[in-house]
């Protein structure tokens, strides 16, 4: 691995981190777009949930920093915050890549407005009708803030306000979003685009998802109230102003409608048997 360059007021250190498990599939592709990155000095910063697929061994060739431990996707984000050296975090999935310069562009946004934390958007590649699906719903949301979630952010803000809530799964993302704009941090957003792997999706892994993210809409809805439909009015603008795009592929529109009217219903299922879980239960 080389050597990290020497931080400065002007280059402060951006740590990635990097939650894993059993990614083999993508996680070659996804540390090296972050080595390669034109902003220094860098960090990357992975922690694996005991994969046994070959991952750990890619991820100690390639990681500045590699750790293993779980047992959720939040609680492997806040422990890489803590081993993080750089005053940015950046956090990414390891089904995404990152185009050589947008954490650069990142932060020209957080140096040009002062900015807190920085949206950066995502596109959806991958194989089949329903990832294609995802694609067309995700490319209307480009630039809706409520519905993004910042993904570089102070790392001071993360270890002074918590981190992500470990209690969550799947809105921990959201659930920071609605606590930096309630705290009034100033947000940049930025156009480029995350690569977000999703490979060969399928109706049943989809809505499975969501159902087990709605397990734990009620602390969340609890803690933000109105966020939940503040975020859904946002998206349903969005795909108003983009009808076109939608018109322009019919059948794939049409798959979007009965796609998000499933998750919905996952979401509505998942939350209802959430509700009546104790709280030592809860995802």
């Amino acid at each position: 691995m080389s050597e990290q360059s020497t931080p400065s007021p002007e280059r402060p250190m951006v740590s990635v981190v990097v939650p894993v498990k059993d990614s083999i599939r993508t996680i070659e592709a996804c540390l090296r777009s972050i080595r390669a990155q034109t902003w220094e000095p860098l960090e990357l910063v992975v922690i694996d949930n005991f994969s046994t697929d070959g991952t750990w061994e890619v991820v100690q060739e390639l990681a500045h920093h590699a750790e293993q431990a779980g047992p959720e996707r939040s609680a492997q984000r806040n422990l890489g915050i803590e081993r993080a050296q750089g005053p940015w975090i950046l956090w990414i999935d390891a089904d995404m890549e990152l185009p050589p310069t947008i954490i650069e562009r990142a932060m020209d946004a957080v140096a040009s407005e002062g900015a807190d934390g920085v949206f950066i958007p995502e596109v959806t590649v991958g194989d089949g009708y329903w990832t294609a699906c995802r694609a067309l719903e995700r490319s209307c949301c480009v630039e809706e803030i409520l519905v993004q979630s910042p993904r570089l952010v102070r790392r001071d803000y993360l270890r002074e306000t918590g981190g992500f809530l470990e209690s969550l799964s799947g809105t921990e993302d959201a659930e920071l979003r609605s606590r930096m704009i309630h705290d009034g941090c100033q947000l940049a957003w930025i156009p480029d685009l995350i690569v977000h792997d999703e490979g060969r999706m399928s109706l049943g892994f989809i809505w499975s998802k969501r159902y087990y993210y709605g397990r734990g809409l009620k602390k969340y809805k609890a803690q933000h109230p109105g966020a939940l439909s503040e975020q859904a009015g946002s998206a349903v603008g969005a795909y108003r102003r983009h009808w076109r795009r939608l018109a322009a592929k019919p059948t794939v529109a049409a798959g979007v409608v009965f796609l998000r009217a499933g998750e919905f219903a996952a979401y509505g299922i998942g939350a209802a048997l959430g509700a009546l879980e104790r709280p030592d239960e809860a995802p």
